[in-house]
């Protein structure tokens, strides 16, 4: 596509924009007359060259450090970033993420990573509530939540943390017997010492937050590690031989209480029969006197028959009394029957 006029754009506009080049001719010239007329027209023509080549010289270099120096002024934060920007050495402003602009040489940039999420451990001596030295490993998560309080309020943010994690826990422990610290009382203690740092660090303003606080170890020291196992591998005797007794006794009290339900019943199941019989009998005897008092000789005379035959069925022993005679006649009737029974076996 060919322009008709030199002096405008593709789209029949006017170019009106200067040229780098003819502002630097007319600047030098500018300078060069005005050196010219001071100097004198004579020496004006002899060195106007060397005017108008060191001046164009001193203009590109100024240009070209404006351009440097706009490259150090403009810098860009990424999501994770905040800057706090001191000019004079006072807080002047606290940058966001993206594109911003400082004074190179004039503001003092502080940038730092807000959002990520640090961790501290330490393992310190500490004596418990009962007076025993216990190995605690503790370790915490934080993060910056004030940028500004991080950077101008303490020397040394992430020092101050350290000593106030000592402190805390120092606290807490002494607070605390042995068993509770190396047994079932560290998450207790974990939270207690998270809550108390989280105080001192908000006193100190040092711009950070504690999200998490855990104890990772605690150990007796080394000089009585042995013994305070025999100790612990005791404990555990101890609970497993609970819990065999436990479930012992979980199986042995269901069978006698039912042993215990099986003898009440057989107990009321006799008492019934008991009494039941001696009802029986009363009102057998009420019957027999009933009887005897309407004929006494004749009652009398039968019960004395029923008493003989009920004694005489159950014995194997027969008396015969002779009549006229002074002996009497003894008949083993079961020595007989047995007799009879083992003949009858050997016959077989």
């Amino acid at each position: 596509m060919n322009w008709d006029n030199q002096n405008k754009d593709p789209w029949g506009n006017k170019n009106d924009a200067p040229d780098f080049d003819e502002l630097i001719k007319k600047f030098s010239s500018i300078l060069g007359r005005k050196k010219s007329s001071s100097n004198g027209s004579g020496g004006g023509n002899k060195g106007g060259g060397f005017k108008f080549s060191s001046s164009r010289i001193f203009l590109y270099g100024f240009f070209a450090f404006l351009v440097l120096y706009g490259t150090q002024c403009v810098y860009q934060l990424d999501a994770s970033e905040r800057a706090v920007i001191l000019r004079f050495g006072k807080f002047y402003e606290e940058q966001e993420q993206g594109l911003n602009f400082r004074l190179a040489g004039i503001d003092e940039r502080y940038i730092e990573k807000v959002t990520l999420t640090r961790r501290y451990t330490q393992t310190n001596s500490m004596l418990t509530k009962d007076e025993n030295i216990v190995d605690v490993t503790v370790s915490a998560q934080y993060r910056i939540a004030n940028l500004k309080d991080f950077v101008l309020n303490v020397k040394d943010p992430e020092g101050s943390l350290r000593n106030a994690i000592e402190s805390a826990l120092r606290h807490v422990v002494g607070d605390n017997t042995l068993d509770q610290t190396l047994t079932v009382g560290r998450e207790n203690i974990a939270q207690e010492v998270q809550a108390r740092l989280q105080s001192y660090l908000d006193i100190y303003q040092t711009g950070l937050i504690v999200q998490q606080v855990n104890i990772e170890k605690t150990d007796p020291p080394a000089a009585v590690k042995n013994a305070f196992d025999d100790v612990v591998a005791a404990r555990e005797d101890k609970e497993r031989l609970q819990n065999e007794a436990e479930r012992y006794a979980l199986s042995i009290v269901p069978e006698a209480r039912g042993q215990a339900q099986a003898r009440i019943r057989e107990a009321e199941a006799y008492k019934e029969a008991v009494v039941a019989e001696a009802e029986g009998e009363v009102e057998r005897f009420n019957q027999l006197l009933a009887e005897y008092q309407k004929a006494p000789d004749v009652t009398r005379d039968r019960l004395y028959l029923d008493a003989l035959q009920s004694v005489l069925s159950n014995s194997t022993k027969v008396m015969v009394d002779v009549e006229g005679g002074n002996n009497l006649l003894y008949l083993p009737l079961d020595k007989i029957m047995e007799e009879n029974k083992k003949k009858g076996d050997d016959d077989e």
